[in-house]
């Protein structure tokens, strides 16, 4: 199969499932870079395609569920995004260039995500890692409550940069059922704020490292600065217990 390198599809009327085939082919057909021109809303664009060297460029805002159950490919996209992008990933690259809804990375089990802007409630929720595979979301704004909940892996890295004044980084319950994975939040959460199986714990060098190298990458995406991104800040949040529901199944 002789490979293509780039091919534009006009997503405009198109139905989510045809389009979703169209991408699809395109991708087997060898192509190594779409993009996608006129999105309005179509659902599960990226679901489940393994293509860890193709790249979609996404012009226009895509519907619910964005690359769910993904193993491999790099999307980005020059508009919002909606709810539930990186539901239960296992590959690839995410980056958005503007705020994104509910759920964001939800049973996230490998693979990075960038959203610039804000996200909404419930983001990270069960994202989990095993051996060597570690999923990253990285928000650029503010994020909304119950973040990280149920939290069993990964890492999830909030900025604030979109704050204003007297605006909390997080919202309410953030943590609640954690038990796993770190959190680390450019800004100071008040004790109201956490969910009781989390607490804040001194940072290390390794974590400033950690951190140091997923600001690179998001100032590369969004164009900050990352001597003012790294100039304030980091708390870092980590479960109490591993299996804090435990007690509550039998054996």
């Amino acid at each position: 199969m002789a490979d293509k390198q780039k091919l534009t599809i006009d997503a405009k009327g198109v139905h989510y499932k045809e389009l979703n085939e169209m991408i699809e082919n395109a991708l087997n057909e060898g192509y190594k870079e779409i993009d996608l021109i006129n999105v309005n809303g179509q659902r599960y664009i990226g679901d489940g395609l393994t293509f860890p060297d193709r790249k979609l460029n996404i012009y226009g805002t895509p519907g619910n569920d964005m690359a769910a159950f993904m193993n491999g490919l790099t999307i980005e996209v020059f508009a919002n995004g909606q709810d539930g992008i990186g539901n239960t990933m296992n590959a690839g690259k995410i980056i958005v260039h503007g705020s994104a809804g509910d759920i964001i990375g939800y049973g996230m089990r490998g693979g990075e995500i960038f959203i610039k802007g804000d996200v909404g409630y419930r983001v990270g929720i069960h994202m989990k890692e095993y051996q060597d595979k570690i999923p990253v979301l990285v928000v650029g704004g503010k994020a909304g409550d119950f973040l990280g909940e149920y939290m069993a892996g990964g890492r999830i890295i909030v900025l604030g940069l979109t704050l204003k004044e007297d605006e909390e980084i997080t919202g309410l319950y953030c943590g609640t059922g954690m038990h796993g994975g770190i959190m680390y939040l450019r800004g100071q959460l008040q004790p109201y704020q956490l969910g009781k199986e989390v607490k804040i714990v001194d940072m290390e060098e390794e974590d400033y490292k950690f951190i140091d190298k997923y600001v690179t990458e998001f100032v590369k995406y969004f164009g900050y600065s990352k001597e003012f991104i790294m100039s304030k800040p980091f708390y870092k949040l980590i479960p109490y217990n591993k299996r804090p529901y435990g007690k509550l199944y039998a054996y």
